[in-house]
């Protein structure tokens, strides 16, 4: 019995729609609680140089000073939501909260620049085009390059520790490369991208298992080159899959392939993804424990803060990779709806007025577990508004 051609290509639609099945993503009620939650919090915090971070083991709030590699991320927050409302009381709250940062421009001790200001001031910068605020990106990424080693190829993380470690370069790192590609395309000086894409494929090369799970830290023989040790100071263990790591690998590598659009790039982040959906401990509601490879039991910490930047991370990715942008997509939805449920939003005037519950930062430190994190609260909104920028349906043309 022959099946005709439009009976085929109506089955293939159907086949179709029946696997992207994409979750139900509440935008405009989390973007509601956000808006809630950001207004509390600045309310509740009127100093402008202690930046709100997690919450302490008394219940009470965890607060930072600028050079603190998450002092951004409070900021960066206020910035989208001005985005999203258009109101412009977000972007005064906004330009207060970024104020205290500007130092930090100068500081050369720290990897973490991208977080720092370009969260708070690239966000900034793009919706305002202050040219104040283009001048101390620039400034920030100057500093950055100053930690690049061109014997390893790599920009140094961590300076503590030193009887640990040579020169430590962690997953992380991957995040601070955005800033100087922007850098070299706002100067025309190629300087800062030839330093992103060299960090890049040097981690490429070092830092990932054949499975594309990735060690936490390594170490750098800065003399030769060469690797030292890899480690997962964070993780389970050194051979497990800490799984803020794989998120934090899986968005750098997106975009450093949007950056350069080097397949590379692009193919190491598709396989990063697939290691992050598709583990087999990832529980049903698609936000990962702490640590993929962490024993069972029943008080295993989950890490909403990784579900976070990965479901952000997952949907600019699935703009580059074609039929299979779907499978990420549908991740993307499931985690993003997770993270919008009761679950992990919090009520109003809870969770010291930050916005998801159920992070971990440093579980082997005995730091930040089963906390709110404000890292988690950034990404959070960045891809409930990446979810709705990508779902918008185009107005019909007007007649006549």
């Amino acid at each position: 019995m022959k099946i005709s051609y439009k009976l085929m290509a109506v089955l293939g639609l159907i086949s179709i729609f029946a696997f992207v099945q994409y979750a139900s993503v509440p935008v405009k009620s989390a973007m509601q609680a956000v808006q809630v939650h950001l207004a509390n919090m600045a309310k509740t915090n009127t100093d402008l140089t202690k930046y709100p971070r997690s919450t302490k083991k008394d219940g009470t709030i965890a607060t930072t000073a600028s050079r603190d590699w998450t002092s951004g991320f409070f900021p960066g927050s206020l910035w989208l939501t001005y985005e999203y409302t258009k109101d412009k009381k977000w972007e005064t709250l906004a330009r207060q909260w970024t104020a205290g940062l500007e130092k930090e421009q100068f500081n050369k001790g720290t990897h973490d620049l991208g977080f720092m200001i370009f969260c708070s001031f690239g966000n900034g910068y793009r919706l305002t085009k202050d040219p104040k605020y283009k001048d101390i990106i620039i400034q920030a990424s100057k500093s950055l390059i100053t930690r690049f080693n061109k014997k390893a190829g790599v920009i140094r993380s961590w300076d503590h520790n030193r009887d640990k470690w040579d020169y430590p370069v962690i997953i992380d790192n991957m995040m601070n490369l955005e800033m100087l590609y922007w850098a070299s395309k706002q100067t025309g000086d190629p300087i800062y991208a030839n330093v992103a894409t060299t960090h890049a494929l040097t981690t490429l090369k070092h830092h990932f298992r054949p499975d594309y799970s990735s060690f936490h830290v390594v170490d750098y023989d800065t003399l030769t080159g060469q690797v030292r040790k890899k480690t997962t100071h964070q993780g389970y263990s050194d051979a497990s899959a800490w799984a803020r790591g794989q998120a934090w690998g899986l968005y750098g590598y997106t975009v450093t392939y949007r950056e350069t659009k080097d397949p590379r790039f692009l193919k190491q982040a598709q396989a990063i993804a697939d290691f992050f959906i598709n583990h087999k401990n990832t529980p049903a509601d698609k936000i990962p424990y702490w640590d993929f490879d962490a024993p069972a039991r029943a008080d295993l910490p989950r890490d909403a803060s990784a579900a976070a930047i990965a479901a952000s991370g997952l949907l600019e990715l699935s703009k580059y990779s074609g039929a299979k942008g779907e499978t990420y997509k549908k991740a993307a939805s499931q985690m993003l709806a997770s993270l919008a449920s009761p679950a992990y939003l919090a009520k109003a005037n809870t969770n010291n007025n930050f916005v998801l519950m159920h992070s971990t930062g440093h579980l082997p430190n005995n730091s930040e577990i089963d906390v709110p994190l404000n890292y988690a609260d950034y990404y959070f909104i960045e891809g409930l508004m990446r979810w709705e920028q990508m779902n918008k349906t185009k107005a019909p043309a007007k007649k006549g």
